[in-house]
């Protein structure tokens, strides 16, 4: 016999539901590096605005605001969630080590971890690569850790809003000791 009960749609209900909900105090900014497509970046405001990330960070060609299908995917997100565009990729590794972050590539990399597995810390930027070329070799060498998320299927990754939002709200739900992995290291 089904238990879900009725949907809810009034907006001060949901407010009241999500405020049950208990977060790691993880500061989370997230990093777009050359992002091709203006509808992830729209659906990464939406993700951003969910998961509680502070800051979306912009790198090389990534679509930025007033680009119409940003504001037509995020549905308002992009109002909510800061965002800061930097031409270069160091630019973006400098703001980040002067205010302190940890950068975690969400990448398929030697050395990555489950992203379950990794605790995540107080200040965290999870660098998510182009869509097509990922993390690029110079970024990757920069970050302090890189997770992967485990497949499946046969395909060898997702979308690249959708893996981030996956990784993004590990970091602000999960407890550090959920789970327990030997699978933090790769066979290449």
């Amino acid at each position: 016999m089904p238990v879900a009960g009725k949907a809810i749609r009034k907006k001060t209900d949901i407010r009241k539901l999500h405020k049950a909900t208990e977060l790691n105090e993880v500061e989370l900014i997230i990093w777009l590096q050359d992002w091709s497509d203006a509808y992830n970046v729209g659906g990464m405001f939406r993700v951003a605005d969910a998961c509680g990330a502070s800051m979306l960070i912009m790198t090389g060609k990534t679509p930025v605001m007033p680009h119409p299908q940003i504001a037509v995917t995020s549905m308002g997100a992009h109002r909510k969630v800061a965002s800061e565009y930097f031409e270069r990729n160091d630019q973006a590794i400098a703001w980040l080590r002067e205010r302190g972050y940890t950068l975690v590539a969400v990448e398929i990399a030697e050395d990555a971890k489950d992203f379950r597995t990794l605790e995540y810390p107080a200040k965290t930027c999870l660098v998510l690569g182009n869509e097509g070329a990922g993390v690029y070799g110079k970024v990757l060498k920069e970050c302090d850790e890189a997770v992967f998320i485990p497949m499946a299927g046969k395909g060898r990754s997702l979308n690249v809003h959708v893996a981030a939002a996956i990784v993004a709200f590990e970091v602000m739900l999960a407890s550090p000791d959920v789970i327990e992995s030997d699978a933090t290291e790769l066979d290449l």
